[in-house]
């Protein structure tokens, strides 16, 4: 009778500990939202937002009105997903880099990219950051940037656009900004070979955000062998450079696949050959695609408002009246684009270049009453403060003056990301534009051939039909 009295007593114990288990999991409050279907979630409504709709904002402020939440659950890329859909959000993500939360990707770009700043996390990501971040400093632009933009600028110029009564805006300033991507980052300036890796190069940036599906005919399937195939070329050139520093032929200052190969961590140890070409492919993806998509909307707004266009016009005519004859830009005529800058900002504001990034919880968090559990995800939107209407009076409408002084209110207006974890390639950014708008503004006036052209994310923004425009050359 007692063999008999110990195993229901076993049983008895066994149902109270399951009660109380999920007594505890009912009092946890989760975020409102859903996890979709198995394995997809809402990755397709999603992704069917901004391939097909160019509006990536329309996901989650769907769900914001569904569940009337700034903060809901979903399950995006085969991962349980929480959206802040607030600069409170915003502020939270930024601040917490490394104490609550850390970087994270998809399995896309983790599988495309490989190891490199973006998806490393912790003393690694510092260590890669500030061997990097000497080339991105005020002294690496004035030094080595200025002049080549500029000289790539007008050779660009005279090559595609003089002479020309249409062109289409879109793939040309893509060429541009992936030329000098090549000339100062790895000293690439065979037309040929740069065509060669642009090829490849764009077919890379196609699965970057997708179904990570493995297979022939998928975006993934394309984005992965193209970037094996750009690995094995990027390779061939570091081996290159690394025999031309050690017979004393290249200098380690030249460009920063010199500096990688050339100077160790602080700790004394160099980065692989491997983890120098995946920073090189994520500068490349850095320092052209966020600007030639800059440049194309800003194209299109400068035909939409003539007075705007004016105004900049006049802000190049002045400071190129004090150059010399054939004199460049210097780092102190960059700084005078004041007004340039507030216009770039707005149509920024307006159509975010990326669509947003992602954090990965580190820790159970408690963020404003909601339980989220360590492992799960978060997803930041840019549109969506950068387009409310409670902080952007007058949103859709384009109104330079807002980035006057202070400009806006901290963690609204977020196109660079913020934190720890801001992008490093801003100011190469604001240089490599500002550059091709000051030559680009004095040369032209320009009238939009497809006044409504369809813009979809595909993961940036991107002109379905690459904003073609009909050029009027000044007559001076």
């Amino acid at each position: 009778m007692a063999t008999m009295e110990i195993p229901a007593l076993l049983v008895i114990i066994f149902i109270i500990f399951i009660l109380i288990i999920r007594r505890n999991k009912k009092t946890l409050n989760y975020p409102p939202g859903s996890f979709g279907w198995p394995f997809l979630g809402e990755t397709l409504d999603f992704l069917r937002a901004a391939k097909k709709e160019g509006k990536p904002e329309k996901f989650v402020k769907d769900r914001i009105e569904k569940y009337k939440s700034k903060i809901f659950k979903t399950s995006l890329m085969g991962e349980k997903m929480v959206v802040l859909g607030s600069a409170s959000g915003n502020k939270f993500l930024f601040s917490n880099e490394n104490k609550q939360v850390t970087v994270w990707w998809p399995v896309t770009i983790r599988r495309i990219l490989g190891s490199c700043l973006v998806t490393t996390a912790g003393e690694e990501a510092k260590l890669m950051r500030k061997m990097i971040s000497s080339f991105t400093s005020p002294d690496a632009f004035s030094r080595l940037y200025v002049k080549t933009m500029e000289v790539v600028a007008h050779d660009h110029f005279k090559n595609y656009w003089e002479g020309k009564e249409k062109v289409k805006v879109f793939p040309l300033v893509k060429l541009y900004t992936f030329k000098v991507a090549c000339h100062l980052f790895m000293s690439i300036e065979d037309d040929n070979e740069i065509e060669r890796l642009s090829a490849q190069f764009h077919i890379f940036l196609k699965g970057l955000i997708s179904l990570p599906l493995y297979l022939p005919g998928t975006a993934f399937y394309k984005a992965a062998k193209a970037t094996d195939a750009l690995r094995k070329e990027l390779l061939q050139v570091v081996r290159k450079r690394r025999e031309t520093l050690n017979r004393k032929a290249a200098s380690p200052s030249q460009d920063i696949l010199s500096h990688l190969l050339s100077c160790p961590d602080e700790n004394g140890k160099f980065m692989s050959e491997l983890v120098i070409v995946n920073n090189i492919l994520l500068l490349l993806f850095a320092g052209h695609d966020t600007s030639s998509v800059t440049l194309t909307l800003l194209i299109k707004r400068l035909a939409e408002y003539p007075q705007v266009y004016q105004n900049i016009l006049q802000e190049h005519i002045e400071i190129a009246s004090a150059k010399k004859e054939g004199e460049f830009l210097s780092w102190d005529d960059i700084q005078k684009m004041k007004y340039s800058w507030n216009v770039v900002s707005e149509v920024m504001r307006l159509t975010p270049p990326v669509m947003g990034a992602y954090r990965e919880a580190i820790a159970d968090i408690n963020y404003e009453g909601y339980h989220i559990p360590k492992g799960w995800k978060f997803y930041w939107n840019t549109s969506l403060t950068s387009l409310d209407s409670e902080i952007f009076p007058n949103a859709t409408s384009l109104e330079p003056s807002r980035f006057e002084g202070a400009g806006p209110a901290p963690y609204t207006y977020v196109p660079f990301g913020g934190g720890a974890r801001m992008c490093l390639g801003k100011e190469f950014a604001r240089l490599e534009i500002l550059i091709f708008l000051h030559i680009l503004i004095r040369k032209f006036s320009w009238k939009l051939l497809i006044p409504d052209e369809k813009i979809i994310y595909d993961p940036m923004a991107t002109f379905v039909e690459g904003l073609p425009i009909n050029l009027q050359p000044h007559n001076s």
